[in-house]
């Protein structure tokens, strides 16, 4: 049986994605997918070596590897009118973190490359995995501000820090309300049309699925190790990042990714994958 690789990340909204392609919860014929996880940043760095058969990237890092890789046109993460937060211990203006350090997710992630159209910091890289580095760097004082992503971004009003921008709203604001693209699926070309065809459809499936019993994904989700610890915040998580969007882009979600890209400076058509 032909058997194909799956790079996600470990946070609520991909795992929710994968769950019924790990569980055998839907049909795939003679299909089978393995499925791992890594940390965002370590995903593109995958993507750029030729990884797997499907991997998750920021959307930031598709230039980079779009000749090898097709970006799928389901199971991406768009902020509509939310995003990636910039906080801090202390309530300040955002002019003034003007070249201070400031700890980012990563270099090659969306947040990083949104980040750099509004202000000009000095980045430190903090893993994303475990989730408290962040907040614990934060409050060793060695940076001033850290940018945050996935669940850190619906729990740091708990761990006693100040939002100094919603990236996500000054995105909302400068793009004429499209959605922001943090990351998205992709698939490699090299399977070829046939199998990319298959696969896609039994991703979207399995996105499908999860939306369709999401009460038994929620109770799966809170079994997994993560920042989020309570069915609310779970679900708070998921009616953000894996909603109808992540289901198909859209008109309006792949304006936004290619307007996203444009201000990256690449301006190529997207081909997207069935």
């Amino acid at each position: 049986m032909p058997t194909y690789t799956v790079q996600c990340s470990p946070d609520a909204d991909d795992l929710f994605m994968m769950r019924a392609l790990t569980n055998g919860a839907i049909d795939t014929g003679d299909r089978t997918y393995v499925v791992d996880t890594s940390p965002t940043d370590e995903l593109n760095t995958l993507a750029s070596g030729g990884g797997p058969d499907v991997c998750a990237i920021s959307t930031a890092h598709y230039p980079l590897v779009a000749d090898v890789y097709q970006m799928l046109p389901h199971g991406g993460s768009m902020g509509e009118g939310y995003g990636p937060v910039l906080v801090s211990p202390t309530p300040r203006t955002l002019e003034s973190f003007e070249g201070k350090k400031v700890a980012i997710p990563g270099t090659s992630t969306s947040a990083w490359a949104t980040m750099k159209m509004v202000v000009n910091v000095d980045p430190v890289v903090v893993p994303i995995a475990p989730y408290e580095l962040t907040f614990e760097v934060l409050r060793s004082g060695s940076v001033e501000a850290a940018l945050l992503i996935h669940e850190g971004r619906l729990t740091y009003p708990a761990e006693g820090f100040h939002k100094v921008i919603d990236l996500g709203e000054w995105w909302d604001e400068t793009s004429g309300g499209l959605p922001l693209p943090l990351g998205g699926n992709t698939i490699k070309r090299s399977l070829g049309d046939d199998v990319i065809a298959l696969v896609s459809d039994d991703l979207r499936r399995s996105i499908q699925h999860a939306i369709d019993n999401r009460e038994d994904s929620i109770h799966w989700l809170l079994s997994q190790s993560s920042a989020l610890t309570t069915r609310d915040e779970v679900s708070e998580y998921l009616d953000m990042y894996a909603n109808g969007r992540t289901l198909d882009y859209g008109d309006a979600g792949r304006a936004g990714i290619s307007l996203f890209l444009e201000r990256l400076g690449f301006t190529d058509d997207i081909d997207y994958a069935p």
